[in-house]
């Protein structure tokens, strides 16, 4: 389970955009973090993924746990290598490469089970298998997302990290990827999934916490979230 406590975050030494965040990703499980622009979401999972650095950030108090291991103070590669990968918001594949070099590139982590982990990842993605030699720009957007999640999947995670993966995609699109991550969950995996698309949360996760300014003020099940919308719509202003 990964657990993170009380936990606050500093860009450039100065600028405090994590407020003592609290919250819970238990094995097996979606959760959901819902929030408006700049409630602090995509700082949580720097933290949990070891970017902050990159960004001039750093974490000032509280702590990141992964199975009652202390994780925060691990690099990225550290991190990887234990489980925790992450897509970045925009999918960020590499346009260039074919989407079989973009799968050959996260697997780099784990080279000696590169073959096994290529047949499950077409087997979850089949429009992968079909695409395996176009260029990855050249597919549409709901195909990059898949990528993208298929990528991290060949790194050998367990927990994966996904930011905003139905931003820019059409109505259709967004239902594949909903049946995808529930897909996802029932081969075992963890998700821990960030959104500003609630109704889209809904449909995959398993509960969801809401932050504002930085810190979580809410965490509600799953199925209590239809009659929260009155608080949703003061927390997220939707």
């Amino acid at each position: 389970m990964l657990s993170v406590s009380n936990l606050e975050v500093v860009y450039e030494d100065v600028i405090l955009v994590l407020r003592g965040v609290s919250l819970e990703v238990p094995d097996g499980q979606i959760v959901g973090l819902l929030g408006a622009n700049g409630a602090g979401k995509t700082t949580l999972l720097r933290a949990l993924s070891g970017l902050l650095d990159i960004h001039h950030g750093k974490v000032t108090r509280g702590r990141i746990t992964l199975d009652g291991e202390r994780i925060d103070h691990l690099d990225p590669q550290q991190i990887v290598a234990r489980g925790i990968s992450q897509v970045l918001e925009g999918r960020r594949v590499f346009a260039e490469f074919t989407v079989e070099e973009n799968l050959r590139v996260g697997a780099h982590t784990k080279p000696n089970d590169r073959a096994k982990n290529l047949e499950r990842v077409f087997e979850l993605f089949p429009r992968l298998l079909e695409r395996r030699t176009q260029t990855a720009g050249y597919l549409s957007g709901g195909e990059q997302q898949m990528l993208a999640i298929a990528r991290i999947l060949r790194t050998g995670a367990k927990l994966l990290l996904l930011d905003e993966p139905t931003e820019g995609l059409a109505p259709v699109i967004v239902q594949q990827i909903g049946r995808t991550i529930r897909e996802i969950k029932a081969r075992g995996f963890t998700v821990l999934l960030v959104e500003q698309n609630f109704r889209f949360a809904q449909t995959v996760a398993d509960r969801h916490y809401v932050m504002e300014h930085g810190r979580v003020v809410d965490m509600v099940p799953n199925s209590e979230l239809s009659a929260s919308m009155g608080r949703l719509h003061e927390y997220l202003g939707v």
